[in-house]
């Protein structure tokens, strides 16, 4: 298949002479084409908006997230689906990457195994899809056949199908239910989508991720009320959270944290409506774990 004509592949004027220039004109022309991916972040607003809003919905009746892609595509995805335990104390199971070549490939270029389209739908069948979960699929260039084939399996399993890619509709068709285009236009380095199409990519899952846990009630204002307590830096955040919004002071945080079980939504709950640990934890639970509602509730 000859792909000279996708917008990724294309010959980027600006950078004809990138092998002439200084390293100070070499950041400089990074900077000027980088500021593309917020323009197209803006145009997709709509399309990332809509895939926020059915995620919740779907992970809220108990569904799950994938993003499944090859490449660095694949590997953006398995690097927000890892963040979000210990961002948002998620289950590991909740939202999930998947990466063509597994594991191994997440340090060594496994790139072949973007052309078979039985993989990603084979990937779909092993990991038990249905009609609960939403599928993010993640293709720059929009022709990976290893993507295609998981997304057309997870429509015929019933998931809400979202398709990520870097090109016009009208260059390639993706099924999808949804289909989110961050069009950043050639690359600096002709056809390396690790650069402009990595980070807008990187910004649309980041956007995503975050939207979806603020839907779920993970977030109290700006604050991350269920970071996962697992180390100093975490603990520190947790008790300045805990400071910040209740006004005591770090060794009374402590304390409230402490008899939390080191849960810092639950220990905001307990301060504020003067209950006990097991009360606050009855009292989310009817207020399906939105801290706001249960302390209005």
């Amino acid at each position: 298949m000859n792909r000279g004509h996708l917008l990724t592949e294309q010959i980027n004027q600006a950078s004809v002479n990138l092998d002439q220039l200084s390293p100070l004109e070499i950041v400089d022309l990074f900077n000027q084409e980088d500021q593309k991916t917020l323009d197209a972040i803006a145009s997709s607003r709509q399309e990332i908006a809509q895939t926020i809003e059915i995620t919740a919905q779907q992970l809220g009746k108990g569904g799950r997230l994938f993003y499944i892609g090859a490449g660095t595509s694949g590997r953006l995805g398995v690097l927000d689906a890892a963040e979000c335990p210990p961002t948002f104390c998620t289950p590991p199971t909740m939202v999930q990457g998947i990466l063509a070549g597994g594991k191994d490939a997440l340090v060594k270029s496994s790139e072949a195994l973007e052309d078979r389209r039985e993989d990603g739908a084979k990937a779909m069948i092993d990991h038990n899809i249905s009609n609960l979960d939403v599928v993010i699929g993640i293709t720059a260039g929009g022709t990976t056949p290893y993507v295609h084939g998981a997304l057309q399996e997870a429509k015929k399993r019933g998931a809400i199908a979202v398709a990520m890619s870097c090109v016009p509709k009208e260059q390639v068709s993706i099924p999808a239910d949804i289909d989110i285009r961050l069009l950043t236009g050639a690359e600096i380095l002709a056809g390396s989508t690790r650069l402009k199409a990595g980070t807008v990519t990187k910004m649309a899952l980041n956007i995503i991720s975050t939207g979806v846990m603020v839907q779920l009630g993970k977030v109290y204002g700006n604050r991350m009320i269920d970071v996962s307590v697992t180390n100093s830096k975490l603990e520190d955040r947790a008790l300045r959270i805990i400071s910040d919004l209740t006004g005591l002071d770090r060794e009374k945080a402590q304390n409230l944290l402490s008899a939390s079980g080191s849960k810092v939504k639950l220990a905001l709950l307990m301060h504020w409506t003067n209950t006990s640990k097991a009360e606050a934890e009855t009292l989310l639970a009817r207020n399906n774990g939105n801290l706001r509602q249960a302390i209005n509730n």
